[in-house]
């Protein structure tokens, strides 16, 4: 009886465990030679059992410049940034709630409104968390575009 108690307070330990977010920051990056730029998007949880996290955007230019951004909270399973090459060069992250401009010139980022932004763009990969629930890019060749959920 005594080793069934143990038993099972050791599997739901481990289930407990299972269950929680990591706590350590998550960067993942994408090289854009042809804007001269890395972008990085640092996915860290807030709390240990519900899917909140926060979004920084770190820009960093081949030519030593550089910006840092926070993106907006992802509140449930609303972290997705897609990335795309726009007209004059320019780079959108846009997610769920938010859209950043991206100016590869000085590493200038820019909140933007949805209704602002070019249509004709070119779909490049998404900031987001894979099967195994890491936070990872994944390129365009890896999974195609996918839309945003109207809520």
């Amino acid at each position: 009886m005594r080793r069934l108690f143990w038993l099972t307070v050791l599997v739901g330990m481990s289930l407990l465990c299972n269950a929680c977010n990591n706590t350590e920051p998550e960067p993942a990056s994408v090289e854009l030679p042809f804007a001269k730029l890395r972008l990085t998007i640092v996915h860290t949880a807030t709390d240990p059992f519900l899917q909140r996290f926060n979004l920084t955007l770190k820009v960093q230019g081949f030519e030593s410049c550089s910006s840092s951004t926070e993106l907006f909270p992802d509140t449930g399973y609303a972290g997705r940034r897609n990335v795309y090459l726009a007209g004059r060069g320019m780079i959108y992250v846009v997610g769920q709630f938010d859209a950043r401009v991206i100016d590869p010139r000085d590493c200038r980022t820019m909140l933007s409104e949805f209704r602002l932004l070019d249509r004709e763009v070119v779909f490049l990969g998404s900031f987001d968390q894979n099967s195994e629930r890491k936070w990872v890019y994944l390129s365009a060749a890896e999974r195609p575009e996918l839309p945003f959920e109207k809520r």
